[in-house]
């Protein structure tokens, strides 16, 4: 594993230490979720939490980034189930937070990450919602990215400060190839994981409907929400969904 992507998890421990260290005590970012748990398909149990409207047409999938845990994007999932979206967020396996951000089973293991997504999708998906799509902050966005080439229904995919390579997955032109769905890729212009350049390749292998947005700050994956341009790339986020995913009832 390369300097540039070894870093990502220094930046990503700077930037979430706040986040997963709250997470253990109630926190009034879960009011009005739910928690759940569901099982991989190689049998490990991991834990999430349903945020949004129970009959929403419309859901999204929120995979967190390393080592942080799900409760990174409890302020975007609150925000993203007010605009009429079900969404899940969930901790990868080995990630057992405590309290309101819930606790995986099994031991951590980068490359389970995909496994973990594909299972978390099928969850959302028999709750209810006919279209779901993936948003993801750094190994969170190469999972959304690999499980998106994987199923072919999947009409968006946004992958914020998502590396090409890491540990033994890997992001090429070929699984790019295979994403029908339209792409947003974000990432942060200063950013010492090398984000920029990353979200650049991805873009650049990647078939259209696709979009880059590279943001003038240093901050990495879910900070990036939260960042001196945290309103901006929100924004982006509600239009790309707006788009391509149409919040509504089921019924």
């Amino acid at each position: 594993m390369g300097v540039r992507h070894r870093s990502l998890l220094v930046v990503a421990a700077v930037s979430v230490a706040v986040s997963s260290c709250a997470a253990g005590a109630s926190s009034p970012l879960v009011s009005g979720s739910t928690p759940v748990s569901f099982t991989t398909s190689d049998g490990v149990t991991l834990d999430g939490r349903l945020f949004g409207p129970a009959d929403a047409a419309a859901g999204l999938v929120l995979t967190h980034m390393l080592p942080a845990d799900q409760s990174s994007w409890y302020p975007e999932a609150t925000h993203l189930g007010s605009e009429g979206y079900r969404v899940l967020t969930f901790d990868l396996r080995g990630y057992c937070p405590g309290g309101d951000a819930g606790c995986s089973k099994g031991t951590k293991d980068i490359g389970a990450a995909p496994t973990d997504l594909t299972a978390a999708l099928a969850f959302l998906r028999a709750q209810g919602p006919t279209d779901v799509a993936l948003v993801g902050a750094s190994i969170g966005g190469m999972a959304s990215l690999i499980v998106a080439s994987q199923q072919s229904n999947i009409p968006a995919v946004i992958a914020l400060s998502a590396p090409e390579v890491l540990d033994t997955l890997s992001v090429g032109p070929g699984v790019l190839a295979d994403i029908s769905g339209a792409k947003l890729f974000i990432a942060g212009l200063g950013d010492p994981a090398g984000a920029a350049d990353a979200a650049q390749d991805l873009y650049a292998n990647g078939p259209e409907p696709k979009r880059i947005e590279i943001v003038p700050t240093d901050d990495h994956g879910t900070a990036l929400l939260t960042g001196s341009h945290g309103t901006q790339v929100t924004q982006l986020i509600d239009a790309w969904l707006t788009q391509y995913l149409h919040p509504g009832s089921a019924a």
